[in-house]
């Protein structure tokens, strides 16, 4: 058995900030126009979760012990469920009811463990560029992000935002045509997400296709960018771009009623997690993230775009390409 453990303490790290003393947690957005290291979390069905912590300060992510899951994973979709899955979506498709959905799966194994502990093995085995690590009570996240949600830069007045959607993966630098189209579609959504809240003419696509190379596979990458209207709420920041549409699909509304029938809640998986602090805003989408609620059962989460193009057999394998390097650092193997 493992080692039966308490939860951290509350504390939050990102980009190499480390923040403790947790002074309040708040469910309104608008708490984000306020001072402070405020930690970012919001499930993917829209629950808001802000805590504000009194010390903050640059430091490495500490080292805690690791007691790797013992257990074996149990999946919210067996392979035929998530193949007769995508199969229905490719059917909506052909009705013309949908374009994309994002179709994801749950795995969840006993874990009495130390969070820390995982993530500083994650840190390690599989660095990524938006890793974090939050505890509060009653969550702890462990998370090995790829993918920026949004970064806001405020700058002589003037607030820049960038969103750098994935779409797109493969375990070569060999991407399908399907991976591409998925990723232009995806592109044009955050486009029209940013519009709402940017300054008329000031989005951008600098960046369109890049490859970029991940522990264990590859990834197709785009970068949109705009100005934030001097108006623009943290309020309607999220109500405008949440969820993120490289984890739900197109058009959104649509995709996402396919999903809440199919999967039901995802939570913080596909959710947001990052900080905003002194006029910085850098947000992630919690995706390779591992996660404990309340009990003593460790989630993950894994998924990929289903488009007409997919075909149901690849796209399990490519859920299974995403989840193994990560499920093999929590065994131990890695």
């Amino acid at each position: 058995m493992g080692i039966v453990t308490t939860p951290s303490e509350p504390e939050f790290w990102m980009d190499g900030w480390r923040a403790t003393d947790l002074l309040e947690i708040s469910s309104d957005p608008r708490s984000l126009e306020e001072p402070g290291f405020w930690a970012v979390q919001v499930n993917f069905e829209g629950e808001v979760t802000l805590a504000r912590f009194g010390s903050v300060r640059r430091s490495e992510h500490r080292s805690q012990d690791f007691y790797p899951v013992e257990s074996d994973w149990e999946s919210s979709f067996t392979q035929s469920q998530f193949l007769r899955y995508v199969e229905e979506i490719r059917t909506l498709i052909a009705r013309g009811e949908v374009y994309q959905v994002n179709a994801c799966r749950i795995l969840s194994a006993p874990f009495s463990g130390e969070m820390a502990g995982l993530f500083g093995r994650l840190l390690l085995g599989n660095p990524a560029k938006h890793a974090a690590f939050l505890s509060l009570p009653g969550l702890e996240i462990a998370s090995a992000s790829p993918e920026l949600f949004l970064h806001i830069e405020e700058t002589g007045g003037t607030r820049r935002v960038l969103s750098s959607p994935i779409k797109g993966t493969s375990a070569s630098t060999i991407f399908a045509q399907k991976d591409s189209a998925e990723n232009i579609m995806i592109v044009d959504l955050i486009r029209n997400d940013l519009g709402r809240i940017c300054l008329p003419g000031s989005i951008e696509v600098p960046r369109l296709l890049g490859v970029e190379q991940h522990p264990g596979l590859y990834h197709l990458v785009s970068d949109v960018t705009g100005t934030l209207r001097e108006d623009a709420s943290w309020v309607e920041i999220f109500s405008s771009l949440l969820p993120a549409g490289s984890i739900s699909g197109a058009p959104k509304s649509s995709a996402l009623q396919v999903i809440q029938s199919h999967e039901g809640i995802r939570g913080p998986y596909c959710g947001v997690l990052g900080y905003v602090y002194q006029g910085t805003a850098v947000l992630s989408v919690a995706i390779r993230t591992f996660w404990r609620a309340n009990d003593e059962i460790l989630k993950f989460g894994t998924g990929a775009g289903i488009t007409w193009g997919s075909d149901p057999e690849q796209e399990w394998e490519e859920t299974e390409l995403k989840a193994r390097r990560l499920m093999s650092i929590a065994k131990g193997v890695i």
